[in-house]
């Protein structure tokens, strides 16, 4: 990784890429999509959290790309 300083939203956004991968690998997929809990998965659901928040830092409403 590059030497950014990153905030909290990006902190937070790391922490959940990696739990996710850290999961896949332990049951050995690669690819959430090819999990059976897929619509219950709590450890997704924070990281679809964490990208959005990611995204829009914090504030309510739309994100700009």
């Amino acid at each position: 990784m590059s030497d950014k300083v990153l905030d909290q939203w990006e902190e937070a956004l790391q922490v959940a890429i990696a739990s996710l991968q850290d999961c896949q690998k332990s049951n050995e997929l690669t690819s959430c999509f090819d999990c059976d809990k897929l619509l219950d998965c709590e450890l997704r659901n924070n990281y679809v959290k964490a990208v959005y928040e990611s995204m829009n830092k914090g504030e309510t409403g739309g994100f700009e790309f």
